[in-house]
């Protein structure tokens, strides 16, 4: 899976996404996570893995929202929970997709 990076401000440059179950979004846009998490999602579905920890950082709590939003909206997302202490707190989510019965 593959995201954009700026190199120097000039040309965007593919970033290659390891689908390991953990996503971290400060290499991408915010404009970006509509299509990414979906798409990252089934990736991870594909290969087993059902549990799924997504980054965005603490700062002013737009982006976790957006992901929130984004994760909302899709059937394949039977829940998902602040991460606690050891997963990274406010500034990450954690995913239970559909077959992993949540916690």
């Amino acid at each position: 899976m593959e995201g954009v990076s700026e190199e120097d401000g000039d040309l965007l440059d593919p970033v290659e996404v390891p689908i390991d179950g953990e996503l971290d979004l400060h290499t991408f846009r915010p404009g970006e996570i509509g299509e990414l998490i979906p798409d990252y999602l089934e990736a991870c579905r594909q290969r087993g893995i059902l549990r799924v920890r997504i980054v965005h950082g603490k700062g002013s709590g737009a982006l976790r929202r957006g992901v929130h939003a984004v994760l909302g909206r899709l059937p394949q997302v039977e829940s998902f929970r602040p991460g606690n202490a050891g997963e990274g707190g406010w500034g990450a989510t954690v995913v239970f997709l559909q077959g992993c019965g949540g916690e």
